[in-house]
């Protein structure tokens, strides 16, 4: 069984794949507190349901991409049981993960969205560094930065980590980084990596849940 916070077709805000329609399996719980978390509602509650009950929803929606999100995914080990699943099935899937759990037995097939924490979350402490030696050409990093000194820290975490041939997104914290500010130290820097905002805020609104 799977603790379930909700499951729904959307847009998908974030990443290489921002603005492609996508369905997402949103888990329950997670062992992070980020202090900008925009997702506390999936600490705790959800729904159990079985792996047979999950996988027929995501196929309601007639949607080949699929983004298992949280919370944190990989904190049910149940999870690793649906994205392999979903890849026998013919999803493209994604996994969006905070890189503080072991990566190395989630199946290959997915597509992994790392997001590593800056200082500004309160937990770049939990980052567990092994992860990034694991990903493969067609996984993705995330820095979700909300000041000067989170974006100095993702320069060194890609300089220090050889990163440059990853795909990269840095992301501003919703309400506090200015995007126009981050833009303009990307630029200066030539950093190697993909501006993104959250896309699915700008469309339904910062506070909407399941769309």
């Amino acid at each position: 069984m799977l603790r379930i916070t909700e499951i729904f077709h959307s847009i998908q805000g974030e990443s290489s794949h921002a603005g492609r329609p996508c369905v997402f399996v949103r888990l329950t719980g997670c062992n992070l507190r980020c202090r900008w978390c925009d997702s506390v509602y999936t600490f705790t509650g959800g729904e159990k349901m079985s792996l047979d009950e999950v996988v027929a929803k995501v196929k309601s929606y007639g949607c080949n991409l699929v983004e298992v999100t949280g919370g944190e995914p990989l904190a049910q080990s149940e999870s690793l049981d649906l994205v392999r699943t979903l890849c026998d099935d013919g999803f493209e899937v994604l996994i969006e993960t905070s890189g503080s759990i072991d990566i190395t037995p989630v199946d290959r097939r997915a597509k992994l969205i790392l997001d590593v924490k800056c200082p500004g979350s309160g937990e770049a402490d939990k980052n567990r560094w092994e992860n990034l030696d694991d990903l493969r050409d067609h996984d993705e990093i995330k820095f979700v930065i909300a000041d000067r000194t989170d974006y100095d820290f993702a320069r060194r975490v890609i300089a220090e980590h050889h990163l440059e041939g990853q795909t990269l997104l840095f992301s501003p914290v919703w309400g506090e980084m200015d995007p126009k500010t981050l833009a303009e130290w990307m630029l200066a820097d030539r950093v190697p990596a993909r501006f993104q905002t959250q896309l699915h805020k700008h469309i339904w609104g910062a506070d909407v849940h399941g769309v």
